[in-house]
């Protein structure tokens, strides 16, 4: 260790120092300043706490959003925007939770609310503030609000409540062993969150507009939509694999999405066309200027 650190910072360490008693020390001066027991023209020390453990959310396919990371300087306040992942949604579940792995099931879970009246609009339209705070007491305080009408609700916890050294401890340790499976969880989870939303994307234009698709189209598609929904199906059941197999499933639903992407351009192009004629249908030139 000493060498390690000879080599990084270019010099010998200073190692005439006892750590246990400099930290002996460190407490008494932090004890006697607390007691109030300060000389004149002493401004006295300042000691920043900072957040043990990551603090975020849980997003789609149960992911962990970090929002606020560990060993942040408190009191401290962050924000991110979010937004919904179906059409029509007018509600979000918030479901806040602490940890260092990047799946919800393998963090803490602190709290759970919901933000309601959401306006009614197309998947991924809505724009979601969440906000998180922490106070210099380490009470954190969770808002959640929509941009347009304002709507917003919050939760507050207190993260550190039962949490003991050797907790936070164990839980560092676990995210450590467990950071190459977790990173191919995380990867293959988004890759299905993605296929999930293409495939109702193309469920509801091919819905909503079936009398632009060619018929030897419709079928290619209609293959494509299957590959992907198989290809999603074996990603479900091989949950828990190592990394390498979960790189295979992932591997095979990004070529199953790849082509469904492909074999709906020419009818995503002609949708484009429509909607476009439709929304020019009896308007003027100098009215889309203006």
């Amino acid at each position: 260790m000493r060498q390690a650190v000879t080599e990084f910072f270019g010099r010998e360490p200073y190692t005439n120092i006892d750590p246990d008693q400099a930290v002996a020390l460190g407490a008494a001066i932090q004890a006697d300043q607390l007691a109030g027991n300060r000389a004149v023209g002493d401004d006295g020390l300042l000691l920043l706490d900072v957040c043990p453990l990551s603090l975020g959310l849980e997003t789609m396919g149960g992911l962990a959003e970090k929002i606020i990371p560990r060993n942040t300087t408190v009191p401290t306040a962050r924000a991110q925007e979010f937004t919904t992942f179906k059409d029509g949604q007018t509600a979000m579940s918030i479901h806040v939770v602490q940890g260092e792995r990047e799946l919800v099931s393998e963090c803490r879970s602190l709290a759970r609310f919901t933000l309601r009246g959401i306006p009614p609009m197309v998947a991924g339209a809505a724009r979601i503030r969440v906000t998180f705070q922490i106070d210099a007491d380490g009470l954190l305080s969770v808002s959640a609000s929509e941009q347009t009408t304002g709507v917003q609700t919050h939760v507050e916890v207190k993260p550190s409540y039962g949490l003991g050294h050797d907790t936070v401890a164990q839980m560092l340790r676990s995210a450590m062993d467990s950071a190459e499976s977790d990173a191919a969880a995380r990867m293959l989870r988004e890759a299905e969150v993605e296929a999930r939303s293409l495939l109702d994307a193309v469920e509801r234009a091919m819905g909503s507009d079936e009398a632009l698709l060619l018929p030897r189209e419709q079928f290619a598609i209609l293959c494509a939509m299957q590959d992907v929904a198989d290809a999603l199906e074996q990603c479900a059941a091989g949950e828990g694999v190592n990394p390498l197999e979960q790189k295979l499933l992932r591997d095979g639903l990004r070529v199953a999405t790849e082509a469904l992407n492909a074999a709906t351009t020419s009818f995503a192009a002609r949708r484009m066309n429509a909607h476009v004629r439709e929304a020019m249908s009896g308007r003027r030139l100098d009215q889309f200027a203006a």
